[in-house]
């Protein structure tokens, strides 16, 4: 009966999409009650409650429209520790989807009060103060990370959050194209 009611509040098109999702990926973990804390890179679930799921050609439709932000999530790479001295450090080449802005290490179960701050400044600034500005979160396939963004983005109170799963690897491997972006500056103006 509580599914019944579920599909008939929500559109054919989410839903079919939900379903076939759901239905390709039987073997998917269930939604945790809260954020993914470890072990980040293994099966996500099919779902994410309050977000639209999203494969890769509706992620496309999105993207060709122009109005939703894409934010990639992907950690950044850390400077090695055991670097000799003087050792010049440059951050390897971080290719994503073209237009889509890089909040690094946002996705984590736990952030710091300083990761917080710049996830919620990013998507402040990114979004101009719009909750409703449609946000459709990513990093790579079977990684928690976008999953615990747009989560947190839902819990910030964004009302338009779309996840997609497959991420930078559905994408070009539907041979769309990747550009090399630099982490957003989410610093206050």
């Amino acid at each position: 009966m509580r599914r019944a009611r579920t599909l008939a509040a929500c559109s054919v098109a989410v839903c079919a999409l939900l379903l076939s999702r759901a239905a390709a990926q039987p073997d998917a973990p269930p939604e945790p009650a809260g954020y993914r804390m470890g072990d980040y890179r293994s099966r996500v679930p099919a779902t994410l409650r309050g977000a639209s799921v999203l494969d890769t050609p509706a992620a496309l439709a999105l993207w060709k429209q122009g109005s939703s932000l894409f934010v990639d999530v992907l950690p950044r790479v850390a400077k090695p520790a055991n670097l000799p001295a003087g050792t010049v450090w440059r951050d390897p080449r971080h290719d994503s989807l073209p237009g889509a802005i890089w909040l690094p290490n946002t996705g984590y179960g736990e952030l710091s009060a300083a990761g917080d701050a710049y996830f919620r400044r990013g998507l402040e600034k990114a979004s101009k103060g719009d909750a409703d500005m449609q946000l459709v979160f990513f990093c790579q396939r079977d990684c928690w990370m976008s999953w615990n963004a747009a989560r947190r983005a839902l819990d910030y109170g964004y009302r338009r959050v779309a996840w997609f799963p497959d991420g930078t690897d559905g994408w070009s491997e539907a041979g769309l194209p990747l550009s090399q972006i630099d982490p957003f500056k989410a610093e206050p103006d």
